[in-house]
């Protein structure tokens, strides 16, 4: 089995609605996702004879993937009043609304499941909240 590993990184602020605990508060991390594919055989075509896909490819889908999020405050989506969200974009702030609590695990699904979607055989992806704490999703064998 052969395996490719491209990461990016992306700046964002969120919150945890309803955890007690700091996160609940408003705050920012420099996020960063290693995703890794998996394939058992190389190609055969000319241009990209002898690789498992072109690291080009794959590094751009992950950084257009970031880049959606990049600079942005997540939020999940009804974690916010109307009138709190109204004043966010009045003020003319990147918003980046997601289906699901944004927490490190749930993004290294997310970026799995989208990997995946763009027809790549992933293996597994990293999302680090900081350097040092790290949250992986692997999917189903």
């Amino acid at each position: 089995m052969y395996y490719l590993k491209t990461e990016q990184s992306f700046d964002a602020a969120h919150f945890l609605k309803d955890y007690q605990g700091k996160c609940r508060n408003l705050h920012g991390h420099r996020w960063r996702v290693v995703a890794e594919i998996q394939g058992e055989a190389l190609d055969t075509d000319r241009q990209t004879r002898g690789m498992l896909v072109d690291f080009g490819e794959l590094k751009e889908l992950l950084k257009t993937l970031c880049d959606t999020l990049d600079h942005s405050f997540i939020y999940e989506d009804g974690s916010l009043r109307p009138a709190t969200l109204a004043a966010l974009k009045e003020e003319g702030f990147r918003m980046a609304p997601v289906p699901f609590r944004p927490t490190a695990e749930e993004f290294a699904r997310y970026f799995y499941e989208e990997i995946t979607q763009r027809g790549y055989a992933v293996h597994r992806v990293e999302v680090y909240e900081t350097p040092n704490n790290c949250a992986a999703y692997e999917g189903e064998p």
